[in-house]
């Protein structure tokens, strides 16, 4: 009787276990899922990626990100006026700001900070975690274009664990898609 009540017993927990232990499971991932996102979350605020990639208001205390509007870059409808001859140079400034902070010029030229937001056409969506990881690593435009231009700090990002990328990564693709076409970069004059 008792192996009967024994046999019973394994039996009912293992169906119970294939009911319900796919459900755990999933719970288990997404908590880690979240956890990652987080931590994407803490890296990005404390790495200062809203300075340029965020489209600055103008308050009383400057210019003060505007997080409506957060993460997604250069605004497409902001053009940059010309930059009067002789302001950059060795004993001058080595670069200048537009009013929002999202594009800057300087010996490479003009540079637009990029939409991170995951929209698929105009921002990250369409990227793969590899590519943004190889991104980060190399300096490459997709991790194998164009350079990423100053004031792009990728070096640093690139001491980074791939853990902490990852979950910049996945940060990143849990934002809201902000649909914003980023200007290409405009090359030096000669």
């Amino acid at each position: 009787m008792k192996l009967k009540t024994k046999s019973l017993t394994l039996i009912l927990l293992g169906i119970l276990g294939l009911a319900f232990g796919p459900t755990l499971t999933l719970a288990g991932e997404k908590e880690k899922d979240q956890k990652q996102i987080e931590r994407g979350k803490y890296l990005v605020d404390f790495g200062g990626c809203h300075d340029c990639h965020t489209p600055k208001l103008f308050t009383a205390q400057g210019p003060h990100p505007d997080m409506s509007k957060a993460l997604s870059g250069h605004p497409d409808s902001v053009k940059v006026p010309d930059l009067p001859d002789g302001v950059l140079g060795p004993n001058k400034w080595g670069a200048v700001a537009s009013n929002n902070q999202t594009a800057w010029q300087g010996p490479w030229g003009v540079s637009f900070a990029a939409n991170l937001t995951p929209d698929d056409k105009t921002g990250i969506g369409s990227w793969t975690e590899t590519q943004f990881v190889k991104s980060m690593r190399t300096g490459k435009h997709f991790g194998e274009g164009r350079n990423i231009l100053p004031p792009m700090p990728w070096f640093s990002l690139a001491i980074l664990t791939d853990e902490d990328l990852n979950a910049i990564f996945q940060y990143l693709k849990s934002l809201k898609p902000i649909e914003n076409k980023v200007p290409q970069p405009i090359p030096p004059k000669m």
